[in-house]
Parts: structure tokens; C-alpha cells; sequence
């Protein structure tokens, strides 16, 4: 223990593998859950133009804003890796990267390699932990732009510290290039410490002074322009409420209490900062103490007129991805100057219940597939499975309706549709409810297509074949049992996949 914590180990990278590969196996890999519904699809689109024929629109608008899918197609092609192994590396050199990033920001903060090490570990440890109601974690368990922005981010912070303002503006423009709204809060924290460190020198001026330059740092934490929007259509609202975190008047008090209570932590830490002369460390706890209050005060502004609803897609609490970030990076260091040290037995105690626990969060949060779904490994979930045969036997052009839920139904593990079958599907209730909340034009078509398959408990052949008059839908997904007088080409323990007979046949 006392090697890896001396002061003459100047390349961490090995143990920074390590602790990557240790971080693997904690929380797991799942390439298609969750929002890799709305960033794979247009990577795949870019490698097939022929893929996506029909509700392409509600995975463009995010892929427009952003290199994401251009990048990784081009590495894809560049390397010519199977899609899924280029994903995976993607995936391993993005947690390495915020641990490298992290242990670069630790270094500036703390003079200890123990408490350096604790904050890089805790981190790694926690990779997965929910932030408050944000519906974000610190680092999902797939590849998408936040987890570029998030290393791209903490490198920028470590370079502003340093002065190094040309490297940090490079780290901001990739993280804006990669996800512009994630990059937003990056930036306004990085002008918050250049700010504040600037007028530090003044703390011997008038009082007017040092309140000017508390001004000055709140409005440069205020980039979203506040401004009546025009009242939200009834489609939008539908769209909006399912997506819940974007308002905080929605969340629990347990989370709400998490997007608050940092602020009191930052400033007990700055206290113990000050006390020992760590003027890094002092410098961000009190800039996070602003950054927290004022995007917490945005929240509200936001939130609670009705007039703003469509506003809040601006969602100003995302900022405590960021913030939550430095949080247990900053516990985890003065956790490893205060109590770890170079006590083994310790780290065990900390970090081996921590991990288990974590684990299990995970295993329990995809209990049908496998924990790490190693690529090109055979499928453990049966919607998986049935998606990876539509892919297989079905027309690239084919179009595809399933319940406009199935992402919450139990053991379907939000395994997303389009990024693993590869094929169109009418819209449905989770991300492309999401991508309609923040592109607000999206809405009555969202909503026409979600009404015309509701009740889908409820459906009939009859229904089936209206959807293939209407919207082209000649396949449908549905859970066992099914219904009789359909022909299923495949089935399993979950799901059938079934061809819609033609309207003049009974």
C-alpha cells in the first residue's frame, strides 16, 4: 500500500486500468438499455442509410445536435471493429478517462496520495449512484455523450485551476461538441472559479467590491435565457409529464433534499479546507456552494409557474451531474486524509462493502440480463433475444408496433428496440416521450401515434390491421401469450414476434 501512495509513483495508469476494470465488473455493461434507445440509433443510421425509414424523427433531433454519432461511426469504420466490440472500447476508455480526469483534479486538491487515491476510488465505487432526481447517474452503464462530456468536463475544471486556459477551453469545446447542454454547466463552473479566484485578490478592498464580485459570478451561472414561452399544447404536456424529473415539485423529498443539501456539505468543507490552507480545494467548495444555490433557485423559476413548462426541458438541475461528481470526489479525499490513510484493513472495510452493494443495485436493476453483456456473447434476456431475431429475418424497411410501455415491462430491462433490432417501430411512451420534451415540435405526432395504440392490452387483429393501414406496420411484439389467428414466426418465454395479415383476410 505504501508503494502505490508514494510520492515517487508518477504513472497511476496501471492501477487506473485496474480500478476501470474493477469499475467494469461492479456495475456492469448493458450497450442497449435505456438511452442508447435515442444515441445508437443514429450511429447505426450513419453506418445503413437504409435502417430507420419511418420515426427517425424522434432520434434526429438529438443526433443533430451533437458529433456523438458521427464520431463513433467513424472510429467504427477507421478501426473496422464490430459495432458491438467499438461500443464496449468506447464504453471501458470512457470510465478510464473520468478515473485518469479525476485523478488529475484530486492531485491539485489534495497534498496526500492516500487522500488522492480515496477520491479517484470513491468514485469508481459510485460510478453508477443516482443523482438526486435527475434520472441521471455519474456514469451509465452504456455508451452515450454525457459520459464523453463528463470526463471532458473534469479535465476542464483541472486545467482552469491551473490557469491552463487554452487546454480547458479545448476540454469545454469537445464536451459542447459531444453534448451542448452538459457542456453548459461545465462551462459556467469553470467562468464561476476563474471569477472567483480573480477577485480572491481583492479580498482586502472595499466591501462593494467583493459584492460586485459575488454578482458577477451568479449571472455567470444564469445561461439560459428566461423568457415566457408560448403556453405548451395538450400533446406536449402528455410528453412532459412523463418525464417527471424535469420538474422538481415532482420529485420525492428525498431527492429534493439531495439537489439541496450539498450546499451545506461544500461549505463545511470549505471550513476544513480553509483550516489547512488547501486554497484549491477551498476555491471550489465555495464556488460549488454558488453553483448549487443559484441552478437550485433556476430549478424553481422554471418549475413552478405553469406558464414555463415547456422551459423547464432546459432542465437546470442537471447541473448536479457535475456537481455530484466533485461531491464524492472531494469526500472520497478528505475520507482518505482523515480516516483511510494507509490503513488496508480500512480501504477493505470501505470499499468492498460499497462495491458488493453497488453490484447487487445493478444486478437488481436488470435482473434478466446478464450483468455484463460481454460482446458477442449469446443473449441471457428474452426480449433481447426476439429483438435480435428481428434484425436476422426481417425486412430492413419493416415496421414494427409493440406496447408503447414495453420498456417498463417487468423483465424487459429497458432493452431499447431500435438500437438492437434495427428496425422502425411506432413511437412509444419512454424515450421517444423524451426526445418530445425537449424538441416540442415532435408532440402531436408523438401523441397520434401513441393514442392510435392505446389500449394495447386491449388489441385485437382488427387493431392490428388498422395500424398497418394507417402507419405501414406490418410486425408487432407481443407478450406471451399472445393473441390466436396470428402468424408468429418466432417466439419465446416472453415475447412472440408476429406478422399482421393483410385487410381483406379474416
Amino acid at each position: 500500500m505504501n508503494n502505490i501512495f508514494s510520492e515517487k509513483n508518477k504513472t497511476p495508469y496501471i492501477f487506473l486500468l485496474l480500478l476501470t476494470a474493477a469499475a467494469l465488473l461492479v456495475h456492469g455493461y448493458h450497450p442497449c438499455a435505456e438511452d442508447a434507445e435515442i444515441y445508437l440509433p443514429g450511429v447505426e443510421k450513419i453506418l445503413n442509410p437504409q435502417l430507420f425509414p419511418v420515426g427517425q424523427e424522434f432520434f434526429a433531433s438529438h443526433a443533430s445536435l451533437t458529433i456523438f454519432p458521427r464520431l463513433i461511426a467513424f472510429s467504427i469504420r477507421a478501426s473496422h471493429l464490430p459495432f458491438q466490440w467499438a461500443l464496449f472500447m468506447w464504453h471501458v476508455v470512457s470510465i478510464f478517462l473520468l478515473l485518469l480526469a479525476c485523478w488529475e483534479l484530486a492531485r491539485l486538491l489534495f497534498p496526500g496520495a492516500a487522500a488522492r487515491w480515496a477520491a479517484v476510488c470513491l468514485v469508481a465505487a459510485l460510478l453508477t449512484m443516482p443523482v438526486a432526481g435527475t434520472a441521471l447517474y455519474i456514469m451509465d452503464q452504456y455508451l452515450n455523450p454525457r459520459n464523453l462530456a463528463a470526463f471532458s468536463s473534469i479535465f476542464a475544471v483541472a486545467r482552469t485551476l491551473e490557469k491552463r486556459y487554452v487546454r480547458a477551453f479545448l476540454w469545454l469545446a469537445f464536451a459542447f461538441t459531444v453534448h451542448p447542454l452538459m457542456a453548459v454547466f461545465a462551462v459556467s463552473f469553470c467562468l464561476l472559479l476563474v471569477v472567483m479566484a480573480w477577485f480572491e485578490k481583492f479580498e482586502s478592498k472595499t466591501e462593494d467590491l467583493r459584492e460586485s464580485a459575488c454578482v458577477s459570478a451568479v449571472l455567470l451561472l444564469l445561461p439560459f435565457g428566461i423568457s415566457l414561452d408560448p403556453p405548451s399544447s395538450p400533446a406536449y404536456h402528455a410528453a412532459a409529464m412523463h418525464k417527471h424529473f424535469h420538474y422538481i415539485q415532482l420529485w420525492t423529498w428525498y431527492e429534493q433534499l439531495g439537489a439541496i443539501a450539498p450546499a451545506v456539505l461544500f461549505w463545511w468543507f470549505a471550513r476544513i479546507a480553509r483550516a489547512r490552507q488547501w486554497y484549491r480545494l477551498a476555491l471550489v467548495c465555495r464556488a460549488l456552494v454558488i453553483y448549487n444555490l443559484v441552478y437550485f433557485v433556476a430549478a424553481l423559476i422554471v418549475d413552478l409557474p405553469a406558464r414555463f413548462e415547456s422551459l423547464a426541458r432546459v432542465q437546470p438541475l442537471r447541473s448536479l451531474h457535475l456537481l455530484y461528481i466533485l461531491l464524492f470526489l472531494i469526500i472520497g479525499g478528505l475520507l482518505g486524509e482523515f480516516v483511510l490513510r494507509n490503513r488496508v484493513w480500512r480501504w477493505l472495510i470501505v470499499f468492498l462493502p460499497l462495491s458488493a452493494g453497488m453490484s447487487l443495485a445493478q444486478r437488481a436493476l436488470f435482473p434478466a440480463s446478464a450483468h455484463i453483456e460481454w460482446p458477442g456473447a449469446a443473449e441471457k434476456n428474452p426480449w433481447a433475444e426476439a429483438f435480435l431475431w428481428i434484425r436476422g429475418h426481417t425486412p430492413v424497411n419493416a415496421i414494427f408496433a409493440l406496447d408503447p410501455n414495453f420498456t417498463h415491462v417487468r423483465g424487459e430491462d429497458t432493452v431499447g428496440f431500435r438500437c438492437l433490432a434495427q428496425r422502425s417501430r411506432l413511437a412509444d411512451l419512454s424515450k421517444d416521450a423524451g426526445a418530445v420534451s425537449m424538441f416540442p415540435p415532435l408532440a402531436d405526432e408523438w401523441w397520434t401515434q401513441i393514442n392510435s395504440q392505446n389500449p394495447w392490452k386491449d388489441f385485437g387483429i382488427e387493431d392490428y390491421k388498422r395500424l398497418k393501414k394507417t402507419y405501414a406496420v406490418t410486425w408487432v411484439v407481443l407478450q406471451q401469450p399472445g393473441i390466436a389467428g396470428l402468424d408468429c414466426p418466432y417466439q419465446n418465454s416472453a415475447v412472440q414476434v408476429c406478422t399482421i395479415p393483410e385487410n381483406h383476410l379474416r
